[in-house]
């Protein structure tokens, strides 16, 4: 971010994206953990801090907030648009640092780090993951893109989280090593609307578009929560016998098919979808 302008144009073009990916991120971690209610938000890595906007939308509690990021536009940024935001993004703390520079961060219920990891050299990854995790007294929640490289950097960090003995939440229904192998990769997709400043920063028509990100949410043991049974991997295939799911599971990746014939397994497989756990 070379200044204000670059950081607006960023904010323009995909701050609704990673907003709506944390958001999705957020509602499941409050589906797999309903009695966490943080009080203490760290940002790492914040940039125009959409991500702790999409905290505040899941925990109106939080009456605290810390911002980490390297880029002084950036974290500029993030102060105007919270100007009239919640009391806890008007009053976050915003500190400019390397992140790699290996902490200790400022301490929290919820510790989240969004499309962070991309910009962090491999060998300092590592590192930077368990800084965060230290840091962490509830949930860690990181989200990078949707791409074979982002899963590739979360598979490495849950490594990194399980040796430090986390518990992970989701979207890993297990704590046993992946199953998924190149050139398959985690990932889910948010569909989000596009407002006419959104459109016309990205020279789009359509009114919507569909944000492709992978996640990680890791817990300190203790705390009430429950990973799904299974998750869905991939878009549910429809035919008229019925519907095929790709799920990961406790024992691995398998294949789930539910037959129509089967009505009430039937109505309700109907109603899920890619990234939906599986009963």
């Amino acid at each position: 971010m070379r200044g204000p302008e670059d950081a607006l144009a960023y904010a323009l073009a995909r701050l609704p994206a990673t907003y709506a990916a944390c958001a999705a991120v957020f509602a499941e971690a409050r589906r797999l953990a309903p009695g966490f209610s943080p009080l203490r938000l760290t940002d790492a890595g914040a940039g125009p801090a959409g991500g702790s906007w999409a905290a505040l939308e899941a925990w109106p509690g939080i009456e605290a907030a810390a911002w980490l990021d390297s880029s002084a536009p950036f974290l500029d940024l993030a102060r105007r648009l919270a100007a009239d935001g919640p009391p806890a993004l008007q009053a976050a703390q915003a500190t400019r640092l390397d992140l790699t520079a290996g902490g200790p961060f400022p301490r929290a219920d919820l510790v989240m780090a969004s499309y962070a990891l991309a910009e962090i050299a491999p060998p300092a990854q590592a590192p930077l993951v368990r800084a965060l995790w230290d840091a962490c007294e509830g949930v860690l929640a990181l989200v990078e893109p949707g791409t074979p490289a982002g899963f590739a950097r979360l598979k490495a960090a849950r490594e990194a989280l399980i040796e430090a003995d986390a518990v992970i939440l989701a979207p890993c229904p297990h704590q046993g090593p992946c199953p998924i192998v190149a050139p398959d990769w985690c990932h889910f997709s948010v569909r989000l609307p596009r407002s006419r400043d959104h459109r016309l920063a990205k020279g789009a028509e359509v009114p919507f578009e569909d944000e492709r990100f992978a996640y990680l949410l890791a817990v300190r043991p203790g705390l009430s929560a429950a990973p799904a049974p299974a998750r869905i991997l991939a878009p549910p295939r429809a035919a008229k016998p019925g519907i095929e799911f790709k799920l990961c599971g406790p024992q691995g990746l398998e294949t789930r098919f539910v037959p129509r014939r089967d009505k009430p397994a039937h109505a309700k497989a109907r109603r899920l979808d890619w990234g939906d756990p599986f009963d």
